[in-house]
């Protein structure tokens, strides 16, 4: 189908301030939103609270805008401006928001403005946890055993029938804002009230934990042709429980089998379709049980997100300018792809390598923080490698993240006091495998060096044990190397170690 010529000027909303959680991955994104619609001959309004951004550089845009970020200042701009669609699914979080409370204003239907990429049923059916809920089970996809909670006395209802522990999600919020594991009661009562507070809406959905479960990614495109493509698989090092942006994650999903894929990939379409992204990508994260292969789905972003950007780079798929082009009514099979420049982007990429996306923290700088990693996130940037293998992607992401490891622990940085006795050493490994941390990785290999068995480690930690068993070999060949001269052939094997 050829693009839309009934839409002339479009406005695209920016992601505002860099915070935890919305970073400069939405400003690549905005950039390429605006490079794409010029391509395209589009007359481009943009809307960003943040000056210091590429995408608000005076030759991006036809007009731009340094205004905050609120429902009312967009409004007033669109009175302005008067475009004819309003684009929000490359600034983040944010920019869904704003189209979302844009329509129960009645400020779109008012100025006829559509809503393109997503619209915002397509928002609500995503981000409202009612009517996500209703969606999945329509179509037959398990979700965790959940409620909708508007008071804290609704909560409490809902607690008392799933039992602890539970997960507390608020609605339309970014970067797991105000999500929270709670164990027992007294922890619910502290931190319900806070997740209501945190929901623009005031709505949270209480669902049963999964925590142990692995956590499983899909990029997935739609266009207005009803074709859908798997751009990446994405799989979390760490177990359910920890936000995906604080997790170690690889690309492509090393620990399913390819039945498992298969089965996750059918219900990535089938989702896509069912919430009706007619003109864009979709980000879902799915929970799946590593003991009898059960699937959940957790959460869905119907938008550019930080996994977008890894898949994009760990691919070569533009995910950003494809989404912008999809959603002024282009089709897959009319769209090259600038990367090979040659194949239209209706073919889905494949990679014959491992990708590692690494969480960068900076605890150090904030010491009334809790280390303990949950699932609301706490990274303040990230690093990507790429590598042959599992093992070489690890030991680059490590030394890419420029906090004096040069990889999981050949270079002699330890982790662990010296000074503590093996009995103290014991239980302090045991207990930064159980609570994840930052450093969780490193107490893997020092739980390893102090004999004890992957069976042991998983259980403490719920790290796959294909995981555990690959930092084994890494383990291994370290003591290997110290034991003997260094021969070529041992080289070039700690070559392939990373």
């Amino acid at each position: 189908m050829p693009k839309r010529r009934d839409i002339k000027k479009i406005l695209i909303i920016g992601s505002g301030p860099i915070i935890i959680g919305q970073a400069c991955e939405f400003d690549y994104s905005g950039s390429q939103a605006c490079k794409a619609l010029k391509e395209e001959g589009y007359r481009i309004v943009l809307i960003n609270s943040n000056p210091a951004t590429i995408m608000t550089d005076p030759q991006m845009a036809d007009r731009t805008y340094i205004e905050p970020l609120t429902p009312e200042i967009v409004a007033d701009i669109i009175g302005k401006e008067r475009p004819d669609a309003l684009l929000p699914t490359l600034g983040g979080q944010t920019g869904l928001n704003i189209a979302y409370f844009l329509d129960e204003m009645g400020v779109l239907k008012k100025y006829g403005v559509e809503v393109i990429g997503a619209n915002t049923e397509a928002i609500a059916k995503a981000e409202d946890r009612q009517k996500f809920k209703e969606t999945m089970e329509s179509i037959g996809l398990k979700v965790p055993a959940s409620g909708i909670a508007r008071s804290f006395k609704e909560g409490e209802k809902i607690a008392e029938r799933i039992g602890f522990p539970l997960i507390l999600r608020p609605a339309f919020c970014l970067g797991g804002s105000g999500s929270s594991c709670v164990y027992n009661r007294e922890e619910f009562e502290n931190l319900m009230p806070f997740a209501l507070e945190t929901s623009p809406i005031h709505e949270v959905l209480i669902e049963q934990s999964v925590l142990g479960w692995k956590e499983i990614e899909f990029e997935v495109m739609r266009d207005c042709k009803d074709n859908v493509i798997t751009v990446c698989s994405m799989e979390n090092v760490d177990p359910m429980g920890v936000h995906t942006g604080d997790s170690m994650v690889v690309a492509p999903a090393q620990t399913i089998t390819a039945k498992e894929c298969a089965n996750l990939i059918n219900w990535s379409k089938k989702v896509i379709r069912a919430i009706n992204i007619t003109g864009g990508g979709t980000n879902l994260q799915f929970a799946v049980n590593p003991d009898d292969g059960e699937v959940v789905i957790i959460e869905i972003n119907p938008r550019v997100s930080r996994s977008s950007a890894l898949a994009s780079k760990a691919t070569g798929f533009p995910i950003a300018r494809v989404a912008t082009k999809l959603a002024v009514g282009l089709s897959l099979d009319e769209i090259i792809n600038d990367v090979t420049g040659c194949t239209s982007t209706f073919f889905e990429p494949t990679i014959d390598y491992c990708v590692f996306k690494m969480p960068r923290f900076t605890f150090e700088k904030f010491p009334r923080a809790k280390w303990v990693l949950g699932t609301s996130m706490k990274a303040v940037g990230e690093a990507m490698s790429i590598g042959r293998n599992f093992k070489e992607a690890l030991q680059k992401g490590l030394r890419s993240l420029e906090t004096g490891h040069y990889g999981l622990g050949a270079d002699g940085r330890l982790v662990i006091d010296e000074d503590l006795s093996e009995k103290d050493k014991i239980e302090l490994i045991k207990e930064r495998l159980r609570l994840p941390n930052a450093d969780r990785i490193f107490f893997v290999k020092e739980a390893l060096k102090c004999n004890m068995s992957i069976d042991q480690i998983y259980e403490l930690s719920k790290i796959d044990r294909w995981f555990i068993y690959n930092i084994k070999e890494i383990v291994e060949l370290e003591n290997e190397i110290r034991k003997r001269k260094l021969t070529p052939l041992l080289l070039k094997k700690a070559k392939k170690f990373g």
